[in-house]
């Protein structure tokens, strides 16, 4: 046997490292083409989600606006609470202000300013977003209320369907 040469395939013992860098260089050039790619896919999927989100802006601001109004149309019931009444009026003239914005702005331009108000102040959004949640809860629950019982008010006693259900298992003897 000769010197640097290998003793299965006659080629000289630097070629491994050859082909291994060659292999190495593939490699790095298909993973830089599935990041390209990847980064395209992004910026079309963020161009259509914010292309569909310009589109529906105007039924965002609208439903917006109409639970301004029924926010308004509940101060009725505080009548005889002033302060709770103003505190509802003025939740729904920033409701009424922040419909008007959305359908003035593009969604690129309210998501960027949302982005820093959450940025610079974290802990207030976590605070306005659990006031909102609890307030939504209470309107929906007292809307769906409402809708299940009518406007006549009248409502079965808490116990009554318990007694109820007692009664049937006592007569089948259960």
């Amino acid at each position: 046997m000769g010197v640097g040469q290998n003793s299965s395939t006659n080629r000289p013992q630097g070629s491994g490292n050859e082909d291994w860098e060659a292999i190495k260089g593939d490699v790095g050039d298909m993973a830089g083409a599935a990041v390209d790619r990847g980064r395209d896919f992004m910026y079309s999927a963020r161009e259509q989600a914010t292309d569909y989100a310009d589109r529906r802006k105007d039924d965002v601001a609208q439903s917006v606006e109409d639970f301004a109004s029924s926010l308004r149309e509940s101060t009725n019931a505080f009548e005889e609470r002033p302060n709770i009444r103003a505190i509802v009026d003025s939740a729904a003239e920033g409701l009424e202000q922040l419909a008007g914005s959305i359908r003035e702005r593009s969604f690129a331009d309210i998501f960027n300013d949302f982005e820093d108000v959450a940025r610079r102040r974290p802990t207030t959004v976590a605070a306005v977003s659990v006031a909102v949640g609890f307030l939504a809860a209470r309107f929906i629950k007292s809307t769906a209320e409402e809708m299940r019982y009518g406007s006549s008010g009248s409502r079965p006693a808490r116990g009554a369907s318990q007694q109820g259900q007692q009664g049937q298992r006592s007569r089948s003897g259960a």
